[in-house]
């Protein structure tokens, strides 16, 4: 975890911070690279695939095997 709250403060809170004029403008660079990180970013680890596309792959090769999926 702290590993990828330093990865959040380098790409976003220290490169953008000059910019911002309101907690509103952090709390949206916040929220886009959380997307960014979960939804799009490629992971080696998982095949070079985004995290929540390699769950997706995962729950549904769980589901058709008849394994129940653990929450």
């Amino acid at each position: 975890m702290e590993s990828t709250i330093g990865l959040y403060k380098a790409e976003v809170i220290w490169h953008e911070r000059a910019v911002w004029e309101s907690w509103q403008q952090v709390e949206q660079a916040t929220a886009s690279w959380v997307q960014w990180y979960n939804a799009e970013r490629l992971h080696s680890s998982l095949g070079d695939v985004p995290p929540v596309e390699y769950e997706e792959i995962y729950y549904d090769r769980s589901c058709r095997s008849g394994e129940a999926a653990a929450a």
